[in-house]
């Protein structure tokens, strides 16, 4: 079995086996002909995650590696999508030539890491003319957590070259990380592409469309996903959690930061992740205050950080400060997560619910 139609069945069957503990409430549908068969999107969505009007699968069309990454490219049926703009939610509707949603993932090869905020564009020729130079969004979904996406119009069957260009890792680095990720890379993957193929991907609603919860994630052998660490596997002392609009901050004390930070004393940093599948939220503005008595022990913005151990997460130095059994972390999210989001995501994590309210959280 070519990995092409392993990662093709293993999507199908990992949508259809567990549907966030619902797979057996779910109604099927094939799509035969045009990618812009999409159900109406969901009347009285919730005001968070939800369970969307359908599950996809996906086709692998490649990978391949340059320096300090990996890349993996993939493509399904044109879809609607919102993209976010500071506090501007647009949605991205299918258009009549859009074939595919084509998409791209980028990890490191040396710990199977996905690495949000690389900044990211593609390249489609066909016989080494153009055909498509479409913008990529990143994006959070699902099954897939974050990627990049985007609707592509393409030229027929055929062999395609992809080229992904990825910029240089933007966010802070530390530990192991320090000093990598630094240079941007041209990574060309090519993809082989037929309608016939596109049609027989996986496409199911789901008849308990609009409940709260979530697809389960598609498990792809060959590609890491964009979870979070469990909380018992973070590093520190783990002192709470808090959930605003459904984003949900999981908060851990080191003793001290790590290395590559030049500072002394405990480190905070916050996990951001989806609920039900543990997905990655980036790209967003986060400030902590830390209180004790009512006084003020510490105040500042939180700097998005990748770390091997800790993963992606916002994180800054206490000045000195210890956090103790009674103190309290006020987290105020000052910057929605600027990634675009597939159905279901849309109502969570400020969007079109207009705000992420602060939240506190008392030490135990």
């Amino acid at each position: 079995m070519d990995r092409r139609t392993f990662l093709r069945s293993a999507a199908a069957g990992g949508a259809a086996a567990g549907i966030g503990g619902v797979s057996g409430c779910l109604g099927f549908e094939l799509a035969t002909g045009s990618a812009s068969r999409a159900p109406p999107i969901v009347e009285d969505r919730p005001d968070g995650v939800y369970l969307p009007s359908h599950v996809e699968g996906m086709e692998m069309g490649g990978m391949g590696k340059d320096g300090d990454y990996q890349v993996g490219v993939f493509y399904s049926y044109a879809h609607r999508f919102w993209n976010v703009n500071g506090t501007e939610v647009e949605r991205t509707d299918i258009e009549s030539d859009d074939d595919v949603h084509l998409m791209a993932s980028v990890w490191d090869p040396e710990t199977g890491q996905v690495l949000p905020e690389t900044g990211l564009s593609i390249e489609v020729t066909k016989d080494g003319s153009l055909v498509t130079q479409e913008v990529i969004y990143p994006m959070l979904s699902q099954p897939m957590g974050f990627h990049y996406g985007g609707n592509f119009p393409l030229d027929g069957d055929g062999t395609y070259t992809v080229n992904v260009s990825v910029g240089a890792v933007r966010t802070r680095r530390t530990g192991a990380y320090a000093g990598r990720f630094e240079s941007p890379a041209d990574i060309p993957v090519e993809v082989e592409y037929s309608q016939e193929a596109r049609d027989e991907i996986m496409f199911r609603t789901l008849e308990n469309a609009g409940e709260r919860d979530a697809v389960d994630p598609m498990r792809m052998e060959m590609v890491p996903d964009a979870t979070a660490p469990a909380t018992d596997d973070l590093p520190g002392e783990v002192v709470g959690e808090a959930n605003s609009n459904d984003a949900v901050l999981v908060a851990t004390v080191l003793e001290e930061p790590p290395e590559g930070i030049d500072a002394e004393g405990p480190y905070l940093a916050v996990s951001a992740r989806t609920p039900y599948n543990r997905m990655l939220i980036p790209a967003m503005g986060l400030e902590a205050t830390h209180a004790r008595g009512g006084e003020t022990v510490f105040s500042g913005e939180l700097t998005r950080t990748l770390d091997p151990d800790l993963s992606y997460h916002y994180g800054a130095a206490l000045d000195g400060a210890s956090v103790e059994s009674g103190d309290e972390l006020t987290l105020t999210p000052t910057v929605w997560p600027q990634v675009a989001r597939h159905e279901g995501y849309e109502t969570a994590f400020g969007a079109l619910q207009d705000g992420m309210p602060e939240r506190t959280i008392t030490v135990e």
